[in-house]
């Protein structure tokens, strides 16, 4: 095998797999060479394909992109924290001020801390650095600012948040991700 051919296999293996409990409910997120032991020993099953196969020396397998559990593990549900990146998560990465969607954002309490306002998820958004520096510790009226959405808790509790990024960039998941379908 070539060199990159050997980095070629390396990269695929580390391609992301969607891990769903027996019960179709996601749990995780794991590579592809650990999803790929996982049906080999018979614990999970393939329920779609990845982009592509890696040889063995007689072997070709399909690398999956979604796998389903053989048998049901049981995990206690957890309430959401609050923290920069669930509220980036929640806010999908966009400014809840001018809708850029950016990576480098900031925390905005929208009725400021020394007003009063609580450090709590209706009260906490995304905003981009400009927006942010235009706020400038004022509430949105006050700096002719208006939010594109208000804040709100996430509902229920979850077991497993699945990083918004894959969200966007595998398709293949989306039916098996709650309010995707």
């Amino acid at each position: 095998m070539h060199k990159d051919q050997t980095e070629d296999h390396r990269n695929l293996l580390n391609l992301p797999v969607l891990v769903l409990n027996q019960t179709y409910e996601p749990l995780n997120i794991c590579r592809a060479r650990r999803a790929l032991i996982l049906i080999q020993y018979g614990k999970a099953e393939m329920l779609e394909n990845g982009t592509g196969v890696v040889r063995s020396v007689n072997t070709v397998f399909e690398l999956p992109s979604v796998i389903r559990l053989a048998r049901m593990i049981r995990r206690p549900r957890r309430e959401r924290k609050l923290t920069r990146f669930e509220i980036f998560e929640r806010d999908r990465y966009t400014c809840q001020y001018c809708g850029k969607q950016t990576h480098q954002l900031t925390l905005d309490h929208v009725i400021p801390r020394h007003m009063g306002g609580p450090h709590t998820w209706e009260n906490v958004v995304s905003a981009c650095v400009a927006c942010n520096r235009r706020k400038a510790g004022k509430t949105p009226e006050e700096s002719g600012m208006k939010l594109s959405q208000h804040p709100t808790r996430p509902r229920g509790n979850i077991l497993f948040t699945i990083p918004y990024h894959y969200r966007n960039n595998r398709n293949e998941w989306g039916k098996y991700l709650p309010g995707n379908s």
